[in-house]
């Protein structure tokens, strides 16, 4: 592994040789997945994109990569102890996984708000070789209560993302994308959570192919790593927008920050509205459930449509466990996101025929799809949210024109978050 010193701090970077180490201590534990040209993204943007599907993983998510690699360098004695981690997502599924492979005890602690499906997933997994133990409401509380417990058990805490041996099997994926292209690869897309994913493959190319742009990709509601590169250290974010939950965190490691400011070319920040439409484009056209962090890099293409035409284009989808039970958040956001959905508040005048007249107002094409009273008693002399759905974005100006033409006395909540979110 190679060694940087800046000012006073010394910072250890992933090792290529390390990286193809774990690729052997992988070998018939991860699988090799496949890279895939995707015809319909191709022609959509002109280019040739193609995607590096980690949701076909044996998990569903890279994640195994880096937790098995982590266990299979420690000793014996380590192991023996057991292994601990905190995550409410993948990185609990990869490990508990690599402890049922390796025959070694894990304990997952996971928030208590943590969906039943996810905490039922990371049991088949792990079988009787893991333990999970659910606490506190946050991700935060999970991490101080794992900690304390290794602090207690004497047991190996391995980390989400900051730590060498996990980037270096994440590296992993960034071997099979360059074995298996027999082309030049123009641009490298990567979701970034923490960062060790982008860390790893990162490695991997800056030593096998320089010239390859690589790209970073955050929700833009939790820009963690984007801002750190921005103000030149790590920060912890006040609040995020957890949507995106797989790239969600507030604070990126300390290790994974300083190798992706110097490896990335740059960090593109997407709208998690536009994260939802490229999952229910990618189930509709092409039969793929991406989770949200697993379609982040496609969903980045939009934003780089310009520069990448002509150019081979790879895209990381990181994960497919997306929860059946959000469908109707992700349709939700995709449609406000795309300008298909607006939601009013409505003051209808306390005669006969006003909410006929209301009626009058909507196109052909226009369609309510809410209607409830604000208040709960005295209904019929009150306002009322009332949200219309668009078949096309350029109905919104007509149909805000014919309201004011009628009169109707209405409040826009779209643009009004903190209203919006306590109403709709």
């Amino acid at each position: 592994m190679s060694t940087v010193v800046e000012s006073d701090k010394t910072i250890t970077f992933p090792d290529l040789d390390n990286i193809y180490l774990a690729a052997e201590r992988l070998r018939g534990v991860a699988a090799h997945t496949p890279l895939q040209e995707n015809i319909n993204l191709s022609d959509r943007y002109g280019a040739n994109i193609f995607l590096k599907r980690e949701d076909l993983q044996v998990v569903r998510s890279y994640k195994i990569r880096g937790a098995y690699n982590k266990m299979a360098s420690l000793p014996r004695e380590s192991l023996a102890k057991g292994v601990v981690c905190a995550s409410a997502g993948n990185h609990a599924q990869g490990l508990a996984y690599a402890c049922r492979k390796m025959a070694v005890h894990g304990t997952i602690f996971m928030p208590t708000t943590t969906p039943n499906q996810k905490v039922k997933q990371v049991k088949l997994f792990g079988e009787e070789f893991v333990e999970v133990v659910l606490v506190g409401d946050t991700y935060d509380d999970a991490y101080y209560a794992a900690r304390q417990f290794v602090d207690t058990h004497d047991s190996t805490f391995v980390h989400p993302f900051d730590d060498l041996q996990v980037m270096e099997g994440q590296g992993t994926v960034g071997l099979e994308i360059f074995k298996d292209s027999n082309f030049k690869i123009d641009y490298l897309l990567m979701a970034i959570g923490g960062g060790g994913l982008a860390s790893g493959v990162s490695t991997v190319f800056k030593q096998l192919s320089p010239k390859t742009k690589l790209i970073g990709v955050e929700p833009l509601g939790s820009p963690s790593m984007k801002v750190a590169i921005d103000e030149g250290h790590v920060v912890t974010l006040d609040q995020i927008d957890k949507f995106v939950d797989g790239a969600a965190v507030k604070r990126v490691g300390d290790t994974t920050f300083e190798i992706c400011r110097k490896n990335l070319d740059r960090v593109v920040l997407i709208p998690e509205g536009k994260v939802c439409t490229t999952i229910l484009q990618l189930y509709n056209e092409e039969a793929i459930v991406a989770e949200p962090a697993g379609a982040l890099t496609i969903a980045a293409l939009d934003f780089l449509k310009d520069e990448i035409k002509g150019k081979n284009v790879v895209c990381l989808v990181g994960g497919g466990n997306n929860d059946i039970t959000r469908t109707e958040e992700i349709k939700e956001r995709s449609l406000l996101y795309e300008g298909l959905k607006h939601y009013f508040i409505i003051r209808f005048p306390q005669r006969a025929g006003a909410f006929r007249d209301f009626l009058n107002v909507l196109g052909p094409n226009d369609d309510i799809s809410r209607f409830e009273y604000a208040k709960k008693t005295n209904r019929e002399t009150g306002p009322a949210v009332v949200g219309i759905e668009l078949k096309n974005r350029d109905d919104f100006a007509p149909l805000l024109q014919r309201m004011k033409e009628q009169n109707i006395v209405f409040e826009y909540l779209n643009d009004q978050p903190n209203v919006f979110q306590f109403l709709v």
